[in-house]
């Protein structure tokens, strides 16, 4: 696993001694950041480097190294990611200041009365009058954390937390993280109902597959407020996105392609009732056993709809043997699981979206000679498929227009507004995706996402309070 430390060294103040100790960093793959001088001075200099290891079991060696270099010594190690974790990442900050009694009055008892009076005689006054209205729950029961696996509630909260800032910081929706301590479908079901008057939407996240599915179908019935599987449908927004400019780059249209997919779980199934909707005809999709068609034996309820639903020509086999031929690749599964001579075998400057994340299906450094576009889902890669380009986008705008859902319609809108944030002049092989750090990303996405809504009927228009009084 990688490891990003801070390690506080003192050295003599003398040419050539932070030479050796970059070196010898080096020498241990460190990828090396800001170097900070803390304090010097006649005799020594005291320095913080930034350092990152593509693999942890380095750090021992290389702090080992470093200790027998002569004229230095190791002040400090410490763990960057985890100090930016330290008291959690995210606080309540009051919107009205309290700095007297009339203040208190007002905020609180008794003056809040009238606003509950309010609410109870027109309910849709919750919006105007309350954080309902631009505040959602991110809801998991910890069962399928990043590529981790099942780590329970306490130790999904760190994503939930960060999905929370990035709510805030890329499209200001107040976002409160919920981890919950069951894992049932309908205990959850029940449980995210339960809460749900207090929030204007809801986003599912780190849920595992298949139950995944049911929580979704089923909250979206009950609730009229949207509900979104950010690991279904916000990958499935991204992949399109990318998948529409990396055709345009390599010359091919969506009606002509042969897609073969690896992974059946959310993201998968997600992908693959987009992909269809987009002009998409032959698609494959691939889990461990295999294709997935009409020959299997499948006791999932998502898997049978994937055989009924894809695979068009009936192909059966182990995803190398599938993917020969093929013009575009996308994995939503594990690492290795390719090579680059399974690569080869598809059509020439195949695209390959390789999303496992840390490690990618097939090692992207491997298949750059051939490929016409390679997409990851890393940040230390061109044209990463980050979920953080249309998650806030697609709830700024569902909650801008007070959708009841976000329905298929809208989903479609946010990836073609997603795809469009890259001008055609700028497109290029390394460039497919807009960088998560544009500023246009999330008003596109959201301006896209109200239209849609508009137009399938699902936008409302709630009243606003008149604090004023006629004369």
């Amino acid at each position: 696993m990688p490891l990003n430390v801070m390690v506080q060294i003192k050295l003599a103040n003398r040419p050539g001694t932070l030479a050796r100790v970059l070196t010898t960093v080096a020498e241990f793959g460190g990828n090396l950041g800001s170097i900070d001088l803390v304090s010097v001075s006649p005799n020594h200099k005291v320095r913080d480097l930034m350092i990152g290891l593509r693999d942890s079991g380095q750090i021992q060696p290389m702090l080992d190294k470093l200790s027998t270099l002569p004229d230095v010594q190791v002040l400090h190690v410490a763990d960057r990611v985890l100090l930016s974790h330290r008291g959690g990442k995210i606080q309540v900050v009051p919107k009205r200041q309290i700095s007297n009694r009339e203040d208190l009055a007002m905020v609180y008892t008794p003056g809040v009365a009238r606003v509950c009076e309010v609410i109870h005689q027109q309910p849709e006054y919750v919006y105007d009058l309350t954080m309902k209205g631009n505040t959602i729950a991110i809801v998991t029961d910890g069962s399928a954390v990043l590529g981790l696996g099942n780590l329970g509630p306490e130790a999904a909260l760190p994503v939930m937390e960060g999905k929370a800032m990035l709510f805030k910081h890329f499209g200001e929706v107040n976002a409160v993280p919920l981890c919950l301590a069951v894992h049932g479908t309908e205990e959850i079901v029940a449980a995210v109902a339960a809460v749900a008057p207090a929030f204007g939407g809801i986003n599912l996240e780190d849920i595992a597959a298949p139950k995944c599915f049911e929580i979704e179908e089923r909250l979206s019935e009950m609730l009229d407020i949207p509900v979104f599987h950010d690991d279904q449908h916000g990958t499935a927004i991204v992949v399109l996105a990318g998948l529409i400019n990396a055709l345009k780059v390599t010359g091919r249209r969506m009606e002509g392609v042969r897609v073969v997919m690896s992974g059946a779980g959310a993201a998968g199934v997600a992908i693959a009732k987009m992909l269809p909707r987009a002009g998409v005809g032959d698609l494959v999709v691939c889990d461990r056993q295999g294709a997935i068609g009409p020959g299997r034996s499948l006791d999932v309820p998502s898997k049978r709809w994937l055989a009924g639903h894809t695979n068009r020509e009936g192909r059966s086999g182990p995803l190398p043997e599938v993917l020969a031929g093929a013009d575009v690749f996308i994995g939503v599964s594990g690492p290795g699981i390719l090579g680059r001579e399974d690569v080869l075998r598809m059509a020439p400057r195949p695209v390959v979206f390789a999303l496992a994340n840390p490690e990618p299906e097939v090692d992207p450094e491997s298949v750059y000679d051939f490929a016409g576009v390679v997409a990851t889902g890393r940040s230390d890669y061109p044209n990463q498929i980050n979920n953080v380009l249309a998650f806030p986008g697609v709830f700024r705008g569902a909650l801008d227009c007070h959708a009841r859902c976000i329905n298929e319609e809208m989903a479609m809108a946010a990836a073609q507004a997603l795809a469009g944030s890259v001008r055609d002049e700028d497109m290029a092989p390394d460039n497919i995706i807009p960088s998560v750090f544009n500023p246009e990303v999330t008003p596109r996405v959201a301006k896209a996402v109200r239209e849609a809504a508009a137009a399938a009927g699902v936008a409302r228009k709630l009243p606003h309070v008149r604090e004023s009084f006629e004369q």
